[in-house]
């Protein structure tokens, strides 16, 4: 596999696919208010805080590829800054649209050697690898999203 074609599946999941989890990010919240994406169902985690989380690790990755360091740590991934307002929601929301259309071209432009490289250290196993895992990772929290919408919405 190529960086063209993880690209395209990159796309599918945060953008504009239907193909595996027949919806994707973006579609998912794209008609959310502000209080309906932050608000916490039981113990759950919020529709905003899932996609900060993901996010979060879209923008470490990004900076492991180009700067060769890695900045990121789960213990920080859910620390969201506060939403108050619909203007802090659409900030969240454009950046991460920003993030995962820069993260699919950084991708998308990487080679098969590239891709089977250390991801900054051998214990991490293969920058390949470590896409994989986002991209099921952004799956999994997709999954959650939907469900979540679902309860909010009574859908």
């Amino acid at each position: 596999m190529n960086g063209a074609q993880i690209a395209t599946r990159l796309q599918e999941v945060y953008l504009s696919g239907k193909w595996i989890a027949n919806t994707n990010y973006l579609e998912q919240i794209n008609n959310l208010n502000w209080q309906q994406a932050t608000q916490k169902i039981n113990s759950l985690n919020s529709i905003a805080s899932l996609v900060y989380h993901i996010k979060y690790y879209l923008e470490g990755l990004q900076i492991a590829f180009t700067q060769h360091q890695l900045t990121i740590s789960d213990k920080f991934s859910f620390d969201m800054p506060s939403i108050t307002n619909e203007a802090d929601w659409q900030h969240l929301k454009a950046t991460f649209i920003q993030q995962a259309e820069v993260f699919i071209e950084l991708v998308g432009k990487m080679d098969e050697d590239a891709l089977a490289v250390p991801f900054i250290q051998e214990k991490y196993g293969s920058t390949w690898r470590n896409i994989e895992g986002v991209l099921e990772h952004s799956y999994y929290h997709l999954g959650q999203i939907v469900l979540l919408k679902k309860l909010l919405l009574k859908e």
